[in-house]
């Protein structure tokens, strides 16, 4: 049997999921994977690092800076990230360097979508609450409105902030509860994508498959914040400088001021999207129904954050970065499915040499503008 025809050595910081570095090792990889569910030290990083290796595997939780790409000088090839965002790796060092790194759009966008439906439903209907008084038997008796009411999201109005992938599956996901739609991305609207929702409304509207309230338009950040009941938040991390919309600390004390008393936040894009501290402060001080979270300013929260306060919880639905958690995002092999697949797939491209060898034809590959020029990693 011939040799495999590749040759590389990868460290991977965390176990991606089996059947996708299998696909490496058959090819001849030699993998290392980091042993622990933690994460690695960022000294441990740069050691393996500068100890040499072609591929690095990383995830949210690792800091990728100056010093891993000046350790892995002269032979790094690629950093392949297992995530759709990349706030943790520093791009213009990686651009110093030219080495590309990558990351896995796309193949989360249903299950993040899901699970934010999912978080807002739970939060608007007390679903943790309910289930509490059960298992500490405090459910004694029914009674009209004791011991606890939720609040129903048929026929209430939604804003969706951010309508790029995961903001629209988010919408499809809506049609069924009949909800008034106000669209707001701070960056592009997709005019077309919301004609066709509208056009499907109108159909059930006619049928009268669904209430006349169902309906859908962009507007102003303003209006969406001020006559929503639920706001979901879809939008990409985007600091000062980086563009001319940024969206850090987007939902701030002023915005959350524009909100309705007894609106609802749900954020399952990015924990610095949100200033906790404002929304602490909202909470507190009643200005907001409570809020349903599966990202924070600080992953892990820390426990002395306030949002654990004992007086918010049942306003306060708090989750460990969710959103893509399911078997198929995550763990699948197929880089039209999975995570882990697209992340092995993305490795493979630059080491490998696909697409002539060009990152910036590459895919996957975010730092593009640092290939421009044609050249090679």
């Amino acid at each position: 049997m011939a040799a495999p025809p590749y040759r590389f050595r990868v460290f991977a910081t965390a176990d991606i999921g089996r059947e996708a570095l299998a696909i490496l090792q058959q090819q001849g990889y030699e993998i290392e994977v980091y042993p622990q569910l933690e994460a690695p030290s960022h000294d441990l990083i740069v050691d393996k690092v500068r100890a040499g290796v072609d591929g690095l595997i990383t995830t949210l939780r690792d800091r990728i800076d100056t010093e891993v790409f000046e350790a892995g000088k002269g032979r790094l090839r690629v950093v392949a990230q297992d995530a759709v965002g990349f706030d943790n790796i520093d791009r213009a060092a990686a651009n110093r360097a030219r080495i590309p790194f990558t990351h896995t759009p796309e193949v989360l966008t249903e299950a993040t979508a899901e699970f934010a439906w999912f978080m807002l439903g739970a939060a608007a209907r007390q679903l943790w609450a309910s289930e509490q008084l059960v298992r500490e038997q405090q459910w004694r008796f029914w009674h009209p409105y004791y011991p606890l009411l939720g609040t129903e999201v048929t026929g209430k109005t939604v804003a969706v902030i951010g309508t790029g992938r995961i903001g629209q599956a988010f919408i499809r996901k809506s049609l069924g509860f009949e909800v008034r739609l106000l669209c707001h991305d701070p960056v592009r609207q997709d005019a077309e994508f919301v004609q066709k929702v509208a056009r499907l409304q109108a159909e059930g509207r006619k049928s009268g498959l669904l209430r006349a309230s169902a309906s859908i338009a962009y507007t102003g950040l303003r209006e969406a914040l001020s006559e929503a009941d639920f706001v979901s938040l879809h939008v990409p991390l985007l600091r000062a400088g980086e563009s001319p919309a940024p969206t850090y600390h987007l939902i701030d004390d002023e915005r959350i001021g524009w909100m309705r008393t007894g609106a609802w936040l749900i954020n399952t894009s990015r924990g610095p999207v949100v200033d906790e501290a404002a929304l602490l402060q909202a909470l507190r001080a009643g200005r907001l129904a409570g809020a349903a979270l599966d990202v924070y300013e600080t992953e892990p929260l820390p426990e002395t954050s306030g949002l654990r306060a004992a007086d918010l919880v049942q306003r306060v639905r708090l989750y460990p970065h969710a959103a893509s958690a399911t078997i198929e995002t995550r763990l699948s092999p197929d880089p039209e499915r999975g995570m882990a697949g697209r992340c092995v797939q993305a490795l493979r491209d630059v080491l490998e040499a696909n697409y002539g060898g060009q990152p910036a034809r590459m895919p996957y590959v975010v730092n593009k503008e640092a290939f421009q020029d044609g050249g090679t990693a």
